[in-house]
């Protein structure tokens, strides 16, 4: 009669005191986002699980203390054991539309060349894998495909049954146009003929299943960002801009073609800057727009060397300050289109 008490608490009292602990980014307790798995009470000892939206939330810390400390005020509760896992939830109209097993798609646009879109790309693509997402990258710029010398790999692997195969670097699965033409070549297409070569990027090539496909679109608003809106539907756009005036003003005529195309745009990233460039100009831009800011990259020439070696800076560099900018940068993401997935609201928001 002196040894530990059976439980005075249930399962139920667990739910009860977790459902007072919000998500940060979604606004919603963790219980009605189904958060919270396998509870398991042992006398005054209770462990469960919680199930993240996104590989590597940087609010993790918070809802770890803010869920122990809410269980804790449960009567008889003496210690609390939290193990985090994650699930990406997926844009549904992706497989309803493609029957590809890729959860989410984000565009990266910008409205001029020269402002390191695909390095934002692969930084970005690298990074969400380093987290432990599954990954693609699809090089849609069909005029000037670099995404192969950037991720290191100059030819993709062979058919397989019909079907293209994703190269594979850092984690990432990837495919370019740049796999599919002569290194000397120009591509003069057009219309129908880019909108088939890029609905086949799409469904012909063998993605497996993805938390994330990131799209590097070619600069400006052409038949590229046209026929992509046509043949997928974008989870969300992301912009990047320099920070001077001239390229944000491009931005920004990026923005209105995502727009017009209803692709919710997630933010503007600023690219470059420091003192050459200057700052400023990306979080202009989003507050023009009515959008976030997500973040400010430096100018480093380190991302120059890994783009020309094949070593994104995020693998190269992991401890500088421009890797773990873009890092970050890759977490925000994950939590704008985690949000867009979560909230029925904002899943359909546009500009």
């Amino acid at each position: 009669m002196f040894g530990r008490n059976k439980n005075v608490f249930s399962d139920a009292d667990v739910l009860a005191a977790l459902s007072t602990v919000q998500e940060p980014e979604l606004h919603q307790d963790l219980v009605t986002l189904g958060m919270i798995k396998e509870i398991q009470i042992q006398g005054g000892d209770v462990s469960f699980q919680i199930e993240l939206t996104t590989p590597a939330c940087p609010l993790q810390a918070k809802i770890e203390a803010e869920s122990i400390a809410a269980v804790k005020t449960v009567a008889g509760v003496e210690s609390v054991k939290i193990q985090f896992t994650h699930r990406v939830r997926g844009d549904g109209r992706i497989f309803s539309k493609l029957n590809v097993p890729i959860k989410n798609i984000v565009a990266v646009a910008s409205g001029k060349g020269g402002v390191g879109k695909s390095t934002v790309s692969v930084n970005l693509a690298v990074s969400l894998a380093l987290d432990g997402a599954k990954v693609g990258l699809l090089d849609a710029d069909i005029y000037g495909p670099n995404i192969p010398m950037m991720m290191g790999i100059a030819d993709a692997p062979p058919v397989l049954q019909g079907k293209l195969v994703p190269a594979e670097a850092h984690g990432v699965r990837f495919m370019s146009m740049g796999f599919l033409l002569p290194a000397d070549k120009a591509l003069i297409w057009r219309g129908p003929m880019l909108h088939k070569a890029l609905q086949q990027l799409f469904t012909d090539v063998r993605w497996g299943e993805l938390d994330y496909l990131i799209v590097d679109l070619p600069p400006g608003t052409g038949d590229a960002q046209l026929s992509l809106a046509q043949i997928v539907p974008l989870t969300g756009g992301l912009i990047v801009t320099m920070p001077q005036m001239v390229s944000v003003s491009d931005a920004m005529r990026g923005a209105a073609a995502f727009e017009q195309l209803d692709v919710p745009i997630l933010g503007v990233v600023e690219n470059m800057a420091g003192e050459i460039f200057g700052s400023g100009g990306g979080a202009s831009a989003a507050k023009k727009l009515g959008v976030d800011f997500l973040g400010r990259i430096e100018l480093d020439p380190n991302v120059r060397v890994g783009g020309d070696s094949g070593q994104p800076v995020v693998v190269s560099h992991p401890d500088s300050a421009t890797a773990q900018a873009f890092r970050v940068l890759a977490r925000v993401v994950a939590g704008r289109v985690s949000m867009r997935n979560m909230t029925p609201s904002m899943e359909l928001t546009v500009l």
